[in-house]
């Protein structure tokens, strides 16, 4: 099986892939998706409403066709799908560059550079949330003693 086909498994099962129309289309309009993938023999139509819908997401036409794709994700055929974490569309449309570079080289070094980004942003906040749980939990001190402080019996 080839590589990319084993991501796009993996993809599904840890529930980062929308297959069929309606699933593409609701993830496309909740800004979700980051790559869409087309199968090589989708009817017209098809390909060019995905790209419509696409917008500014990735679209691209990979090099299997309906069945291939869809026995490799578990279902009879498959013309439209979208990867919703930009880690692994990063790592498919890589796998796709590693086929074919002229056709895909462009895409993969984008959502390349788009997963490094969204990882960075994650980092980050994990560092800002540590730091303020830490900041929260202060060592425990007794209270001040003096004119401010609690007053003596």
């Amino acid at each position: 099986m080839d590589s990319v086909l084993h991501l796009l498994g993996l993809a599904r099962k840890g529930g980062n892939l929308a297959l069929g129309e309606a699933p593409v289309k609701e993830a496309l309009e909740r800004k979700t998706a980051r790559l869409l993938l087309v199968a090589a023999d989708a009817a017209d139509n098809t390909k060019d409403q995905a790209v419509r819908l696409a917008g500014k997401t990735p679209c691209l036409e990979v090099p299997w066709t309906k069945e291939e794709l869809g026995a490799a994700l578990g279902r009879s055929a498959c013309a439209l799908l979208v990867l919703t974490d930009a880690g692994l569309a990063g790592a498919v449309a890589g796998g796709l560059a590693r086929r074919d570079e002229a056709r895909y080289g462009e895409a993969a070094a984008l959502l390349r550079e788009k997963a490094r980004r969204t990882l960075k942003r994650q980092k980050d906040k994990r560092a800002r949330e540590k730091a303020r749980n830490k900041a929260g939990r202060r060592p425990w001190a007794a209270p001040p003693k003096g004119p401010g402080g609690p007053k003596a019996p």
